[in-house]
């Protein structure tokens, strides 16, 4: 099992900002950590002489801002960052064996953004083979002999192992919540572009999000105003959200005993004193399904099939079977699947209306993690909120018979985060 993760909270930015703790005691408690862990794990990429650097960095910092009552919000963050995000002084590889130098762009504002709010860069984490359905090496750390889920492998599994309490992540279905719930901690994927994806490598444009991984939601919060654009503070606490449950058949897709646990899930809020609503929902949720991954084979071939020529013998083969369904994808329809990006968006808006909720729930996995490596497992039942740009987080809510993380994902109306991630809160207080 990870180790314990109390000292990840949002309290750790606070001492670390006025020295109650370290920064050089917190970076040795995370060197140690990395050394314990890293080995069984493989979250990272590798890169010599990573302490070196960060001590250096961190002394850098220090002498920065010698007053406390100067120091930025995320002063002393230690950070990781998925490895299709250009980092200033990092090769790119995008979890695939092409040049690096043929990867390499200016830095990500998102990056840039982190480290001008106080973050120190811990280093790249393993992704899937640009951001899709390519294994990388890395392993769960509550089972090493299972998935952590993908793409965002390596950001989710170092977070769950206590190694760093902060990695960004990236969705194009399901590559945050998936793997958030595959490896028992937050994920939080924004309302569609309300985090800049520019300098990400792209696998779909129209869909992918920027968003990370937190072990709590506390920490998530804090971390939203320096990411998210246009980000409001809530001055107040705000009420206990309606609760809907998107019932029909896209919530018959899950598993057995992920149906079970999620229903359990939902009898522990009402007993919290929320109120759940059993709504129907997504009658078409195979049409939804069709267009969503036309939009992503369509545009991964716009953006990589460029590759194929010079480095297809290299590429992974789930790699090329998109860019070649996507070049076998016609314009005409790909122009419809846009489209119904917005036409589920005003959907489930509508019945959020009609129906007087404010978030919905639904399972963010069709079960636990599954065992083995080939596979990351499967995102569908993340695809509808990422096709329609709902803000989502998934929050830990428990385990699986065989001891592996179970979560909940919860989804908001559009450009809804702030109320998303302040109702988190209570939720995941609820959840215990």
């Amino acid at each position: 099992m990870p180790p314990s993760q109390l000292n990840h909270t949002p309290n750790i930015l606070q001492e670390l900002r006025n020295d109650t703790l370290s920064l050089d005691t917190y970076l040795e408690t995370l060197a140690q950590r990395y050394q314990d862990h890293e080995s069984e794990i493989l979250a990272f990429l590798p890169e010599d002489g990573r302490f070196d650097r960060l001590r250096l960095e961190a002394y850098q910092l220090r002498e920065k801002f010698p007053q406390t009552e100067d120091r930025p919000p995320l002063y002393g963050l230690l950070v990781g960052v998925k490895d299709i995000f250009q980092v200033a002084g990092f090769e790119t590889q995008a979890g695939s064996n092409i040049p690096p130098e043929r990867l390499s762009g200016p830095e990500a504002p998102s990056v840039t953004a982190l480290k001008e709010a106080g973050a120190l860069i811990f280093g790249k984490t393993v992704t899937t083979e640009f951001a899709y359905f390519g294994p990388g090496p890395t392993r769960n750390p509550h089972n090493p002999a299972h998935t952590p889920g993908g793409s965002s492998s390596g950001s989710a599994a170092a977070v769950a192992a206590g190694v760093i309490p902060f990695a960004t992540g990236t969705q194009t279905i399901g590559s945050i919540n998936r793997p958030a719930s595959f490896c028992g901690v937050v994920g939080y994927k924004p309302t569609y572009e309300r985090i800049s994806k520019e300098g990400v490598i792209p696998v779909s444009q129209a869909v992918d999000t920027v968003g990370y991984f937190t072990p709590n939601v506390g920490l998530a919060q804090v971390v939203a105003p320096v990411l998210c654009i246009d980000w409001q503070e809530m001055s107040v606490p705000i009420e206990k959200p309606i609760l809907g449950i998107p019932a029909g058949p896209y919530l018959d897709i899950a598993d057995a005993e992920m149906i079970t646990h999620f229903e359990k899930t939902t009898e522990r809020l009402v007993s919290a004193g929320y109120q759940v609503k059993w709504i129907s929902a997504m009658d078409d949720f195979n049409e939804i399904y069709l267009r969503h991954n036309q939009i992503v084979a369509y545009e991964a071939a716009q953006n990589h099939a460029h590759w194929l020529p010079e480095f297809r013998k290299i590429l992974h083969p789930n790699t090329i079977d998109l860019i070649e369904r996507g070049q076998g994808t016609r314009t005409a329809d790909y122009h419809l699947a846009l489209a119904g990006r917005e036409k589920l968006r005003n959907e489930l808006s509508a019945l959020m209306a009609e129906n007087r909720i404010n978030l919905w729930l639904s399972p963010p996995a069709l079960g636990a993690a599954p065992k083995g490596l080939n596979s990351t497992g499967d995102p569908i039942m993340n695809l509808p909120w990422t096709h329609c740009g709902f803000p989502t987080i998934t929050l830990p809510a428990g385990f699986d018979s065989m001891g592996l993380p179970m979560g909940l994902q919860v989804a908001a109306q559009w450009m809804a985060d702030e109320e998303l991630l302040s109702w988190g809160l209570g939720l995941e207080q609820a959840l215990g």
